[in-house]
């Protein structure tokens, strides 16, 4: 049986900074090396074994509901269509309505990330926790903002612009469905300052550190670099 049962894709980016490189798709459906960028993205979930995905889409998402189905390599897709922009934590709460309180795992639809899946579902539940989040090393957090750990546990985090090494959100995480309702989170909010910022004390989120290779694609000059390095990643 698969360690991970359920996953969430946020894919309905409207991918603002690539306009002038892909000026009619959804940012996860960018080109990279002659694949759908999405491609990837799936491709490692199968690779771990999940047996559904639901893709949380928006901008243009007939574009991606066209190129995949409602099968990918063995994985049944759902797609959760918001009608309104709703912000990442929105478009997720609505994506797992409905869905019960065995934990999902959630994945940005323009980032890429090779932790071990299954490694990580299997950490999650060995903790008692509501929330957990990949962290990456990097030799400069400006870009991003840093977050700082404790005792393995998320304690802060800081904002964008303060250059040095740190640690940043990877855009990988593993939470229960139940949190949002608890939290009396719905309608439009952002899943990184409304849940994880505002909520950090109460929900302690567990932090997984990693040093996997890690790409956004969210800016032109990484855009590029995936169409490099994405081709020969294994």
């Amino acid at each position: 049986m698969a360690a991970v049962v359920k996953a969430v894709v946020l894919a309905g980016g409207l991918g603002t900074r690539l306009k002038g490189r892909v000026p009619n798709l959804p940012k996860p459906m960018a080109p990279v090396a002659g694949r759908p960028f999405l491609e990837y993205l799936l491709d490692r979930l199968a690779g771990a074994g999940v047996h559904e995905v639901i893709l949380s889409v928006g901008y243009r998402w007939q574009a991606i509901a066209d190129h995949f189905g409602e099968e990918y390599r063995g994985m049944r897709l759902r797609y959760a269509v918001e009608v309104e922009p709703l912000g990442t934590g929105g478009a997720l709460a609505h994506a797992l309505n409905g869905e019960g309180d065995e934990p999902v795992l959630v994945l940005n639809g323009d980032t890429l990330l090779t932790v071990d899946y299954s490694e990580l579902f299997f950490w999650f539940l060995a903790e008692l926790a509501e929330v957990g989040m990949v962290l990456r090393r990097v030799p400069d957090a400006a870009r991003y903002g840093s977050v700082v750990v404790r005792d393995g546990r998320v304690a802060e985090f800081l904002e964008k612009g303060c250059s040095g090494p740190g640690l940043i959100n990877a855009g990988v995480y593993l939470l229960k469905p139940a949190i949002f309702s608890r939290l009396g989170l719905s309608g439009r909010f952002s899943l990184e300052v409304d849940l994880l910022q505002r909520h950090r004390e109460e929900l302690s989120p567990l932090a997984f550190i990693t040093d996997a290779y890690f790409i956004d694609i969210g800016i032109p000059e990484d855009y590029d670099r995936a169409q490099r390095e994405l081709q020969t990643l294994q």
